[in-house]
């Protein structure tokens, strides 16, 4: 069952029948999932893609080679391509992309510890782009981060 935020932002969007469309990675499709639990999702989701591992960014969403080798899979610069590039072929309001380190075994850093979401959103013309560290596990971490979505489109629609 999607959260309360999740919930809210949904009602608005179909309010104010704008359409939304995600591109993930870390999130692995549930920030998708979350909105389509939410009663008339159908008026406002529109779809979204999972692209989990490098190759997958780079086929699918056209992430120049050498991109992630420069600047890693789980970065704001990776995120805002995956959002740019999914964006150009959905049609949506707004699109979503994420990635991040929810466990070890990635990118993790000093500077960029396991819990690090990157989160680039397309409304229209403009673009917000954040970065965040949450604590938890996986889950939780994932969870935090699609609630953040959530509190991000409501404040700017």
């Amino acid at each position: 069952m999607a959260s309360d935020k999740v919930t809210a932002c949904c009602q608005t969007l179909i309010e104010k029948n704008l359409t939304i469309s995600f591109a993930e990675s870390a999130s692995a499709g549930k920030m998708c999932y979350e909105f389509s639990t939410v009663l008339n999702s159908g008026k406002i989701l529109i779809g979204g893609i999972v692209c989990y591992h490098s190759s997958m960014k780079e086929d699918l969403l056209h992430i120049p080679w050498g991109t992630i080798e420069q600047y890693s899979a789980e970065s704001a610069e990776v995120t805002k391509l995956m959002a740019q590039n999914f964006y150009r072929y959905v049609g949506s309001d707004i699109c979503v992309g994420l990635t991040g380190l929810t466990t070890p075994g990635g990118s993790e850093s000093e500077s960029k510890p396991v819990g690090t979401i990157f989160i680039h959103i397309i409304f229209g013309e403009k673009q917000i782009a954040k970065r965040y560290e949450f604590k938890g596990s996986p889950e939780s971490i994932i969870n935090q981060a699609i609630d953040v979505v959530a509190d991000l489109i409501l404040m700017e629609i």
